[in-house]
């Protein structure tokens, strides 16, 4: 079991928060219609979570395995502008989506569920993990968040990384009707 204080320290650095999707940003269930297309649910918790992380200027970017416009249009939805599809090497990934950053492995947080996330949780500074992971990948867990993808586990690694940088009290403000 991990201290609440070596994940503080973890969460206190991040400067960029790398997702997956499906299993992560999604239930990890594949939908497709009678014509073939893809549908993906997100938790519009998740979305204002990402879009509070950013205003509080933590970085946000996706890596996926698969490729998918509705992906493409949820990341333009929230702003996100550093996406790779279709990689299922995600650490070589991650570097070329930081090549032009200047950001070191340990100030980045990454959210995956299966094992072709592990490479990049096993090498970067705050791996976090859904509950509905593969185990090994929690095993490997700095921190695993109480609601599973999809049902908002994005949302709730956004809060603790603001929490943990002192950042969620002003991000909540405007919410509250405070300045």
């Amino acid at each position: 079991m991990v201290s609440e204080e070596k994940i503080n320290s973890a969460l206190q650095k991040v400067r960029w928060l790398v997702l997956d999707v499906d299993g992560v940003l999604t239930d990890g269930k594949l939908y497709f219609d009678n014509n073939g297309n893809e549908l993906k649910t997100f938790n519009t918790l998740d979305g204002h979570g990402i879009k509070m992380l950013q205003n509080s200027g933590v970085r946000v970017a996706i890596i996926t395995g698969r490729r998918s416009s509705v992906v493409e249009r949820r990341a333009h939805d929230l702003g996100i502008t550093k996406l790779i599809q279709g990689r299922e090497d995600k650490f070589t990934a991650l570097q070329e989506l930081l090549s032009d950053e200047s950001c070191r492995l340990e100030d980045i947080a990454y959210i995956g569920d299966d094992y072709p996330d592990l490479l990049v949780m096993t090498r970067i500074g705050c791996p976090i993990a859904p509950p509905n992971a593969a185990s090994p990948v929690m095993e490997r867990a700095l921190w695993v968040t109480r609601a599973c993808g999809g049902e908002g586990a994005v949302r709730e690694a956004c809060d603790r990384i603001m929490l943990a940088q002192g950042t969620f009290d002003s991000a909540l403000a405007p919410y509250i009707g405070e300045k």
